[in-house]
Parts: C-alpha cells; sequence; structure tokens
C-alpha cells in the first residue's frame, strides 16, 4: 500500500508540480533551408503574428525520395511549459495531417524534395487564442524531425519601445538598452508584478531572448520599464554577407568558383574587426532570402552549393569554439558551423551546404561553458543597426494560459542617449 501511495504522488507531482520546458528539436542535417513566416514574411524563423494570420513554413529534404511528413500543433505559455488547454481549445480542425503541397526539384545538380505548408488550410482551420506555440514536424514512423516555435498576439495592449545607449560609462560605447511601456486602456492589468511578463527578442534570435523582468513602476494603466543594465544587449556589429544567385559569377564576396560534384563558392577571406572603427554596412540583421537568376521558380530550381569560410584570427581561444551564426539554421551551433584551424593555411576554416541566395552571417565564440560571446570577432559599436521587439504576455488570476497581449518593435537607428 505504502508503494502505491509513493507511485501516486510521484505521477501527481511530475504531472503537476514538476511540468518541464520544451526546447526546439533542431532539424537534422538533410533538412535544409527551413522558412517559417507569417504574411508579412518578417521575423523568419520564429515568426510572431497577429491572431487569425496565416502562417507558412517550407523545407527542403535532399534525400529527395518524397518522404511522407506529418505536422502537430502545440500550445505553451510564457516559460514555453505545456499549457492546460486540451487541443480543441486552441485549434480550430485538426492536425496530424501528412503535408501533402511537395514537388522534387528541377535540373539541379544537388536533387530534393521541396515541401510548403499553410495553415490554415482545409484540415486545420486556424488557431483560437493567443500565446506560445510549437509547430512539430514527424516522418511516417511517428519520429520528431524538427519543430520550431512562434508566438500569436491579440492587440489588446500597446507596447512602445525606446533604445537607448547603456547609462554605465564602461559600456556605452558597446551596448543598446531597451525601454518600454505597456498601456492597456481596455483590460484592467491586475498585480503585475505576478501577471505580466515579458520577453525582449533582438534580431529575431528567440534564444538570446531577455525574460523575467517585472515593471518598476505604474501610471495609471500604464506599466513602465526603464531599466539599464537588466535590459541591455550587447549591440555588436553589421552582419557579413555572401550572395549566391548567380552561381557563376564571383561577387564582393566571394572570391573563386569550383565546380565539382556541385558548385564551391570560396568566399574573400574574413578578419576579425572588433578592433577596427565601426563602418555602417546595411544587412538584414541575420536573415536569409532564397533566390536564383537562373530560376524561375527558385523553391524548387535553385542549386544547393558548397560554400566555404575562411577567417584570420590571432585571439587565443581558451578552449572555445568558433562558429558561424546567423538565421540560416535558426541562430543553432552544431559541427556544421564549427570551424576549424587550417595549420597549412593558418587560417579557420569551414564550408556549408546552402540553397542559392543571400545569407547574412557572423562568426561568434561558444566558450566552454556554453555562453556565447557574439562580439569575440566582430566587436560591438552602440551605432549598430539592430531590430528589437518586445512580447507582453499576461495571465489574469485563475486563468490556465498565459495570453500573448501586445507586440512593440523599434530600430536602433534611433538610438538616443
Amino acid at each position: 500500500m505504502k508503494n502505491v501511495f509513493v507511485t501516486l504522488c510521484l505521477i501527481f507531482f511530475n504531472t503537476i508540480g514538476f511540468t518541464q520546458t520544451v526546447d526546439e528539436v533542431v532539424a537534422p542535417n538533410y533538412i535544409r533551408s527551413i522558412q517559417f513566416y507569417g504574411d508579412s514574411q518578417e521575423n523568419n524563423g520564429n515568426p510572431i503574428l497577429r491572431l487569425g494570420e496565416k502562417i507558412t513554413l517550407s523545407f527542403d529534404d535532399i534525400i529527395g525520395d518524397e518522404a511522407d511528413y506529418y505536422y502537430t500543433i502545440e500550445h505553451f505559455n510564457y516559460n514555453w511549459e505545456p499549457t492546460q488547454l486540451a487541443k480543441a481549445e486552441y485549434l480550430s480542425g485538426l492536425d496530424q495531417i501528412r503535408i501533402m503541397n511537395y514537388q522534387n526539384s528541377y535540373n539541379t545538380l544537388q536533387p530534393f524534395s521541396h515541401y510548403e505548408l499553410n495553415i490554415p488550410n482545409q484540415d486545420t482551420e486556424g488557431l483560437k487564442v493567443s500565446g506560445n506555440y510549437m509547430l512539430k514536424i514527424f516522418n511516417e514512423s511517428n519520429e520528431l524531425v524538427f519543430s520550431r516555435k512562434f508566438m500569436v498576439f491579440e492587440p489588446i495592449a500597446k507596447v512602445a519601445v525606446t533604445i537607448k545607449r547603456s547609462r554605465d560609462l564602461n559600456f556605452v560605447e558597446n551596448k543598446q538598452v531597451v525601454n518600454f511601456s505597456i498601456n492597456s486602456p481596455d483590460v484592467l492589468l491586475k498585480n503585475p508584478n505576478e501577471t505580466v511578463k515579458v520577453m525582449i527578442i533582438q534580431n529575431q534570435d528567440l534564444k538570446g531572448a531577455i525574460k523575467d523582468i517585472k515593471p518598476q513602476y505604474t501610471l495609471a494603466n500604464e506599466l513602465i520599464y526603464r531599466y539599464d543594465e537588466e535590459t541591455s544587449f550587447w549591440a555588436g556589429n553589421e552582419y557579413l554577407q555572401f550572395d549566391s544567385k548567380d552561381l557563376r559569377a564571383s561577387t564582393a564576396s566571394i572570391n573563386y568558383i569550383e565546380v565539382k560534384e556541385l558548385y564551391h563558392h570560396f568566399l574573400f577571406l574574413d578578419r576579425s574587426r572588433d578592433t577596427e572603427p565601426y563602418t555602417y554596412n546595411p544587412d538584414i540583421n541575420g536573415g536569409f532570402v532564397i533566390r536564383s537568376l537562373q530560376a524561375q521558380d527558385p523553391d524548387i530550381e535553385a542549386e544547393y552549393v558548397w560554400v566555404h569560410f575562411k577567417l584570420k584570427n590571432f585571439e587565443p581561444l581558451e578552449g572555445g569554439q568558433l562558429h558561424l551564426f546567423g538565421n540560416f539554421n535558426n541562430f543553432n551551433l552544431n559541427d556544421e558551423t564549427r570551424l576549424e584551424y587550417n595549420e597549412d593555411s593558418g587560417f579557420y576554416e569551414t564550408a556549408r551546404l546552402f540553397k542559392q541566395g543571400y545569407y547574412d552571417y557572423k562568426y561568434v565564440l561558444l566558450n566552454p561553458d556554453g555562453s556565447l560571446n557574439e562580439g569575440f570577432i566582430s566587436g560591438n559599436f552602440d551605432k549598430t543597426e539592430n531590430q528589437y521587439q518586445v512580447l507582453a504576455y499576461y495571465r489574469k488570476l485563475g486563468a490556465r494560459y498565459d495570453r500573448l497581449i501586445g507586440v512593440g518593435t523599434a530600430n536602433s537607428r534611433n538610438i538616443t542617449n
């Protein structure tokens, strides 16, 4: 009897008291060129869309065997813990449906199958509530292949965002501070220290978001957040870029081209920029765009190209690793993005398979403790152009999930003291 009681207690606390947060599953190396966005096609990667807006997912399977893929949608709270809502409470229609919209590549050296999923569709009519969601893709053996987070908001609160320089003189030239306010004229945000939660995102990188910030004070229906260190980001530097839209032409970023089993693009040598003066160079804040001059339909006619990177670095890594970084793989670091030191050339080098297009990238240092130093190679400059988003969540007392009630955006081009 005692053993039964202990077992029941463990089940209770595991399901109620110790709900675990859920992370994204990174796509395997045969899944490429994942694009995930809403109607505006902004926030490609982990989109933030208004309730009722269409969402699109596309990806390539470079095995090219027309494999069957299925999708499910799950709802989560602010901290990415599963909510208590039943599926029928947040989803109209069905999921666990096969992705039927796919095409095989046409006239490419690298064969692949291109898949596209649009929601709403004839099976999945749409989402009913705001909050955090995860789209999961399974294969025909019901194995999870990859997953992507996205956020859905309802425009209840107005979130006003401004970007400031740091008030700490040690970081005034290296950091950017996000100040903001949340104004909710129609919904009274009671006990905001407990019921209101925020997330601050720089350049669509959800993994580096700042969370769990409390309002400093309240003016009528407006919550004020005017922190300095607590809401500051390293400013970074403008991204580097390359454009492989023309397979056969070298450019300002592509040094030379070779043709083997696939095309190989060798980029010019990159170097450390942390000690150089800041220079404005327009970028798309780590994003990418699939395009090809030779293709009428880039989705199925764009080639896959091996892109070769070389980096000149003299700073000791002290056990760390240098990696490529960008939204081309949703800011994930893995063996594909790691640079290795080439004793013959004296440079750090790597090569990665990219679908033709325009790509932003930069080099970052992964420290032995798992922390990320994005400015180790690029430097940090307060003049850097960055895009910021502030997400405001609210759960009134007794509610069963966190609503996303407002989203505010700002760009550091308008930074002030």
